[in-house]
C-alpha cells in the first residue's frame, strides 16, 4: 500500500512540475548593433577590436558561423524580426521606406497575447514617430509623408518605448558632433553645441533629453535595465528588444574607450571606441540578468542589421572578415553579420552553427518555444531555429531569400549553395568552400543553377506580388 502512494505520490509530482515546466515563459532579449561588420568581434578574429563580451557570449552559448541579416541594410532587417517574413512581403525594401504595416502580426503583440511585457529600445525605424513634417532627419518617403508613414512601437504593442526615429551620434546622441573629417584626434562634442536633429521618443510627443549624454549605448541601456528589473519584480515574462545605433554614423568615440586604441589612425580610434563601448553594456546587461536570478530563463540574441559601411565614409573601418562585398551588397560582406545565442536552460554547452540562419528566424523560432502555431493567414520565411540549437539537425530545411534594389537583384541560398541572380547574369557559389565567391559554379552544375532558378521564380513571384499588394 505504502509502495503504490508513494508511486502515485510520485507521478503526480511528476506531471505537475512537467506542467510547470511547460507553462514557463522564457524571456526574450534581441539586441542588435548597427552596421556591425561579420569581422567586427573579437572571437571572429579581428586584429584590433576588443569585444570581451561577445566573445564570452561565444564561449558559452551558440555562436552561429553562417548568421544573416534579412536585408543588406537596416530597416528591412529590422522589420524581419518584428514578424519573422521577408521584407518586401510587408513593403520595408529601404531604409525610412515602407512601415510596420498594421496588417502584420508583430513579435510585440504575439507575445503580449502571452503575458508578456513589451519594450523596444534605441533605434526603430520602422516607421514615423511623430506625424510632423520637417522633424527629425527624415529622408525619403518618411519626409515626404509623416502621417502616412507614422507607425511608433507604441501602435505596435510596444508598453515600454526609448526610441529614435533613425540614426544618432554614437556619443552624445543628441548633439550635433560637426564635420567628421581630418587627421587629428577629435574630443567629443561639447554640451553646448547644437541638437543634431534627432530625439529619443518615450511615447506620442513625448521626448527626453535627461541622461542623454556620453556613451549612446549605455544611454539605450540605462533605461533598459529599468524595464528588465520592472518585469521581473512583477514576476512577468518579458520580450525587450535592445537596437544600439553603434557603429552607425556619426561615429563617434568617447575619449575613455579611444585609449584603448591610442596608437592606431583616429578613424579606427572612434569605431572601435563605440563598438567597445557598446560591448560593455552588452556585459551589464548579462550581469544584471544574473543577479536578477533570470539569466538562464532568457533567450539572449545578439547580431547586426546588415554587413559594414565600406570603408572610406567618416571613420568608417569596419571589417567584413575577409568576405566580398559590404552595406547594400548581397554578397557575404554585405548580408552576414556576427550571430549569437545565449539561453542557459536551453544551451547547456557551447555550440557552433554553421547552417545558414537569418533574423527571420527568430519569430518562429520563439513561437515554436512557446508552442504557438504560427499564424496559418500568411507565408512565414522564417524557420524555427529550436532542432539546430538542440542539436537535433545539422543542415536547415528550407532556403533562403533575398531580395535588393527593388527586386533586379536576388539570392537563393541553401546549406550549401548560394546562388545570385540580377539582371546581367545568374551565378552559383559553393558557399561551404568559398565563402569569399570567387569561383562562379553556373556552368559546372547545371542541373543545381536550374533547380534554384525555379525555387527562386516561386518564391520571388509570390514575394512581388505581397509588396504590389502593400503598395510602397
Amino acid at each position: 500500500m505504502t509502495t503504490r502512494f508513494v508511486s502515485l505520490l510520485s507521478i503526480f509530482f511528476a506531471f505537475a512540475f512537467g506542467e510547470l515546466f511547460a507553462e514557463r515563459k522564457p524571456n526574450v532579449i534581441l539586441c542588435m548593433t548597427d552596421d556591425q561588420g561579420w569581422g567586427d568581434t573579437g572571437y571572429n578574429g579581428h586584429p584590433h577590436l576588443k569585444t570581451p563580451h561577445l566573445d564570452r557570449m561565444s564561449r558559452e552559448g551558440v555562436t552561429f558561423t553562417r548568421f544573416y541579416s534579412a536585408a543588406a541594410m537596416c530597416s528591412p532587417t529590422r522589420g524581419s524580426c518584428y514578424t519573422g517574413r521577408n521584407p518586401y512581403r510587408f513593403g520595408v525594401t529601404f531604409a525610412m521606406k515602407g512601415m510596420l504595416e498594421a496588417t502584420e502580426i508583430p513579435i510585440s503583440t504575439v507575445l503580449k497575447k502571452e503575458g508578456y511585457t513589451t519594450g523596444h529600445f534605441g533605434k526603430w525605424h520602422l516607421g514615423t514617430l511623430s506625424k510632423k513634417k520637417g522633424d527629425q532627419k527624415r529622408w525619403g518617403a518618411f519626409a515626404g509623408n509623416p502621417v502616412r508613414y507614422y507607425c511608433p512601437p507604441w501602435e505596435r504593442d510596444v508598453d515600454v518605448c526609448f526610441v529614435t526615429e533613425s540614426k544618432v551620434p554614437t556619443w552624445d546622441p543628441l548633439i550635433d558632433p560637426g564635420p567628421i573629417k581630418g587627421k587629428k584626434p577629435a574630443t567629443p562634442a561639447p554640451v553646448s553645441a547644437k541638437p543634431y536633429g534627432n530625439d529619443y521618443f518615450v511615447g506620442p510627443s513625448q521626448t527626453v533629453t535627461e541622461n542623454t549624454l556620453g556613451d549612446d549605448s549605455r544611454v539605450i541601456m540605462d533605461r533598459a535595465l529599468p524595464f528588465i528589473q520592472g518585469a521581473v519584480k512583477k514576476e512577468q515574462p518579458f520580450l525587450a528588444v535592445i537596437w544600439f545605433h553603434t557603429p552607425h554614423s556619426p561615429v563617434v568615440g568617447g575619449s575613455k574607450y579611444r585609449k584603448t586604441y591610442a596608437d592606431l589612425p583616429e578613424p579606427a580610434q572612434h569605431y572601435y571606441a563605440c563598438i567597445t563601448a557598446m560591448d560593455e553594456q552588452v556585459g551589464r546587461l548579462r550581469a544584471e540578468l544574473k543577479k536578477l536570478g533570470v539569466a538562464d530563463d532568457t533567450m539572449l540574441w545578439f547580431c547586426s542589421d546588415n554587413g559594414p559601411a565600406r570603408q572610406g565614409s567618416p571613420r568608417h573601418v569596419g571589417s567584413n572578415g575577409g568576405l566580398s562585398g559590404h552595406k547594400l551588397s548581397i554578397r557575404e560582406g554585405g548580408i552576414r553579420v556576427p550571430g549569437l545565442l545565449v539561453w542557459p536552460d536551453q544551451v547547456k554547452k557551447p555550440r557552433t552553427i554553421s547552417a545558414p540562419c537569418v533574423t527571420s528566424d527568430y519569430f518562429p523560432t520563439i513561437l515554436d518555444f512557446l508552442g504557438i502555431p504560427l499564424p496559418n493567414d500568411r507565408i512565414y520565411d522564417g524557420i524555427s531555429l529550436l532542432p539546430l540549437i538542440r542539436g537535433e539537425r545539422e543542415t536547415r530545411d528550407r532556403p533562403i531569400g533575398f531580395l535588393n534594389k527593388n527586386g533586379s537583384e536576388a539570392v537563393w541560398m541553401g546549406d550549401r549553395h548560394k546562388m545570385i541572380a540580377t539582371r546581367k547574369r545568374v551565378q552559383l557559389f559553393d558557399i561551404q568552400d568559398d565563402p569569399q565567391e570567387k569561383q562562379d559554379l553556373s556552368g559546372k552544375l547545371p542541373e543545381v543553377k536550374a533547380r534554384m532558378e525555379t525555387e527562386l521564380a516561386e518564391w520571388k513571384t509570390g514575394v512581388m506580388k505581397e509588396l504590389k499588394a502593400v503598395g510602397n
